[in-house]
């Protein structure tokens, strides 16, 4: 099986991929707190829980682990423990990883993994020109061509940030669940907050959708990605396809790229 880790700045996605067959079914998929303290073992003792709950021994039923990941210190301790406890060499993305992607940006370097696996899942599903959406800590809109090159994109503050920031500098305003308020106009603070935030915010996507459209000339599809594109994928009307699991699939595609090197 193959274990395939997205490390966000907010949130870690993991997911259990049957490998072996065709299929490439992804068994199940876990989503935790992204914390730069925890150590290689803290990692191992939560990730043999994941897996026990799903009826695996992940010292044997793990062949291959695949890693994307933003923040270098969580990257290190996620190679420690599939070192130490799996005996294996993870894929993890970066320099010397094959995608089968040219990346035409400025400098390439500068380039999220969490951006080009999303990139490589969306052109494989849904072909190009195609434009992805990930709704993380930040905004991302990433760009990709018909020929399947990564274009470039939009970063843009994510909307917990975006609260987070509004509640902590303005006296009467505070944090607000995150749900469709009545209507547009808020009779009160909180419904006033969740509409900005939630019509505000798919407005900011219908728009840049727009301009990079105008740009790229149309495209096959707007897929959103991330822990919040449930909240905002209703009230866009240029996103067409919402997909939880698209960083996963990236990450299982670049490791079969990539299985023959490890």
């Amino acid at each position: 099986m193959l274990l395939a880790i997205d490390v966000g700045n907010t949130q870690t996605v993991i997911g259990l991929y049957k490998s072996g067959d065709e299929s490439h079914e992804l068994l199940d998929h876990w989503r935790i707190a992204t914390n730069a303290e925890r150590t290689s073992d803290e990692l191992a003792l939560m990730f043999s829980e994941f897996m026990l709950t799903a009826g695996h021994d992940w010292r044997t039923a793990v062949s291959g682990v695949a890693i994307s990941s933003g923040v270098p210190f969580v990257t290190f301790e996620l190679r420690r423990m599939c070192e130490r406890y799996l005996g294996i060499e993870p894929v993890v993305l970066g320099a010397g990883v094959k995608t089968g992607m040219p990346v035409l940006y400025d400098n390439p370097k500068e380039v999220g993994a969490d951006r080009i696996v999303n990139t490589i899942a969306a052109h494989h599903q849904f072909g190009g020109p195609c434009i992805v959406v990930d709704f993380g800590t930040s905004t991302n809109f990433d760009v990709v061509s018909a020929k399947g090159e990564f274009l470039g994109g939009a970063l843009a503050p994510g909307i917990e940030i975006s609260l987070d920031a509004l509640a902590a500098r303005a006296a009467q305003l505070r944090k607000v669940e995150l749900v469709r308020p009545r209507s547009a106009i808020g009779k009160n603070t909180v419904e006033a907050l969740q509409s900005g935030a939630l019509y505000g915010f798919a407005g900011q996507v219908d728009g840049l959708v727009d301009r990079i459209v105008e740009e790229l000339g149309p495209v096959t599809a707007v897929v959103a990605t991330g822990g919040l594109a449930p909240i905002v994928v209703p009230e866009s009307r240029r996103i067409t396809h919402h997909d939880p699991e698209l960083t996963l699939t990236g990450l299982r595609l670049v490791f079969a790229k990539n299985a023959d090197a490890t």
